[in-house]
């Protein structure tokens, strides 16, 4: 075969396939995104706090350091320039006891060793300044951090999509992927087959069991996700929150903090519990009171108000319980040898605010040189 029916199928979706496509097609190149579900973004996507990041948790030097910081500018000039619902509300970090200062000061040199821009040491008075019904002994404030509607933005990317000639095809499952001469032969979940010139996995929750079914590459491009199920709970009685509260980030999450929406409302999450099924979004009401006893920390007053059950997220990790955390993973013809294919594992948080930086490095990520086949089996 020498003819694809496609130039680029993009399998997946949510915020990041949709803004990897949309740099496609603003490219110039024929775009074909595809997903399971009936609509965009159905998963991960719409099941989070839709926060824009500033980037101050990660290591400086990782693609989730590099990509949140310039994708946090993009994201902020896209959503001003489009009229898409946001708000620069800022953060507050919180700590309490006495190695409170000295956590604090990590995420401080973390954060400027990144580039994030300017944060503000917090006594335990002007934490109570900036919000009254928080109780901290320190704490730092990030101005940068803001919310913003994920539905809006990710409309926005697919109108981007198709008024340059996209498409978006839902209800439409990549099952298997084989090479044929210089073309990619895939399969979908009607038992169909296409073409196409180049592919990019973009399956979030499935991007591990898609690579497993994409038949080049090799065993260690074939990662096993794990599945980290975060609840969200929301306030009988809301406190007055100005501003985003975290605590101090653990290696699983960033807390179970409390954020706002763009109506003014609060609620709390996501917390951690580890799941082997990626599609179980059902929520334990009895969990409320772990969720208690954490928000306490820093809200004394949640003992007060009933905790509702709001929804349930799960986020792709490409590390198990008690592990590091692990970066964004990029697989593209430099790793895996590949012509014109680009596997992404892990894209968790920060991957909203990064994503239009994600999609640009991406689309130019499927056009590099393959990496040569004696390395390739050398690493494999």
């Amino acid at each position: 075969m020498s003819r694809a029916d496609l130039d680029v199928l993009v399998a997946g979706a949510g915020v990041v396939g949709l803004a990897v496509a949309r740099a496609l097609a603003l490219g110039g190149r024929e775009v074909i995104v595809a997903d399971r579900h009936s609509a965009a973004g159905m998963e991960t996507s719409s099941r989070n706090s839709e926060v824009i990041h500033t980037g101050l948790y990660y290591d400086p030097h990782s693609l989730k350091a590099r990509l949140c910081v310039a994708g946090r500018k993009l994201l902020y000039r896209y959503v001003r320039e489009r009229g898409i619902g946001h708000r620069q509300c800022g953060k507050v970090i919180i700590a309490s006891g006495p190695a409170a200062a000295e956590h604090l000061s990590k995420i401080v040199d973390r954060g400027a060793a990144a580039g994030v821009g300017s944060l503000e040491r917090l006594s335990a008075a002007e934490v109570a300044r900036l919000e009254p019904e928080v109780t901290a002994d320190a704490g730092l404030f990030s101005p940068a951090t803001g919310i913003v509607d994920s539905h809006q933005l990710m409309l926005s990317y697919l109108a981007d999509i198709e008024a340059h000639g996209g498409i978006f095809v839902p209800n439409c499952s990549v099952t298997a992927i084989t090479r044929d001469g210089d073309v990619f032969v895939v399969e979908l979940g009607d038992g169909s087959m296409v073409t196409a010139s180049r592919v990019v996995n973009s399956a979030g929750l499935h991007s591990g069991s898609l690579a497993a079914a994409i038949e080049p590459l090799a065993g260690k491009f074939r990662p096993e996700i794990r599945y980290a199920r975060g609840a969200y709970f929301r306030p009988g009685k809301a406190p007055d929150f100005r501003r985003l509260v975290y605590p101090l980030p653990t290696n699983a999450s960033l807390g179970v903090h409390a954020t706002l929406d763009l109506a003014g409302g609060v609620r709390f999450g996501p917390d951690v519990e580890w799941t082997d099924d990626p599609l179980d979004y059902s929520l334990d009401a009895s969990r409320a009171a772990l969720f208690a006893e954490a928000i306490s920390e820093y809200w004394p007053a949640v003992h007060q108000t009933e905790l509702i059950p709001d929804y349930v997220g799960i986020r792709p990790k490409l590390v198990g319980p008690n592990e590091a955390p692990a970066d964004f993973r990029i697989d593209g013809p430099a790793e895996h040898g590949v012509e014109g294919l680009v596997c992404l594992h892990g894209i968790e948080s920060p991957g909203l605010t990064a994503s239009l930086a994600l999609g640009k490095l991406v689309a130019e990520r499927l056009f590099e040189p393959p990496l040569a086949p004696s390395r390739v089996s050398a690493t494999a």
